[in-house]
């Protein structure tokens, strides 16, 4: 089902990673539209900082990614649509070779495996080949679908943090906090999923 780390070690920056749906590569110009259809929904930004976005910031966006190394677009192989996307990114100190792993999908794409069977595979490809040590990931505890995930993926929840951040402030502009629940996964036998 999934690529064999050999083929993951000649990527590319288009084509990073493949598995037998999906194309986990870097951002492109033309992303644009299908960034815009779902980054646009306010719902995206129940459990995420910002707000819905324009067409404009979403071509903005899209340049800005596509330039960077930190953002992996996931595409459908069959018509070649952007359905969702990573966030992956070593974190300071760097000598620690921690990443940090976030994700959001298209609301019409959940239930179908996509986000597990590409995380899987990211996860896969920053231990083999990017070489971490241990990603990290964070998420809302009532955000119950993403934490899910990332237990499916192998990943142990490690701490809950008692209202820690906020990315809202109220009508008298005091911050909205909430919790948090982080989940790691080390580089070794015992807790990868190997694809």
């Amino acid at each position: 089902m999934f690529t064999t780390i050999k083929k993951l070690k000649r990527f590319t920056k288009t084509n990073l990673i493949e598995t037998k749906r999906l194309i986990i590569r870097s951002f492109i110009e033309n992303d644009w539209a299908d960034l815009f259809e779902y980054l646009s929904l306010k719902q995206i930004y129940t459990y995420e900082p910002g707000k819905p976005i324009t067409i404009d910031e979403s071509k903005q966006i899209v340049k800005d990614r596509s330039k960077g190394d930190d953002f992996y677009a996931v595409v459908l192989k069959e018509n070649m649509k952007m359905i969702g996307h990573f966030f992956l990114q070593k974190i300071q100190p760097e000598h620690f070779m921690t990443w940090e792993l976030g994700f959001i999908f298209n609301p019409i794409y959940h239930n179908q495996g996509y986000a597990s069977e590409s995380a899987i595979i990211l996860v896969h490809y920053a231990f083999r080949v990017i070489k971490a040590h241990r990603i990290i990931a964070n998420c809302s505890p009532e955000n119950i679908a993403s934490w899910k995930l990332l237990e499916k993926i192998g990943m142990r929840r490690e701490g809950h943090f008692m209202k820690n951040a906020f990315f809202r402030k109220d009508k008298n502009g005091n911050p909205s906090w909430f919790d948090s629940y982080q989940y790691a996964i080390l580089n070794d036998a015992e807790h990868v999923i190997i694809p």
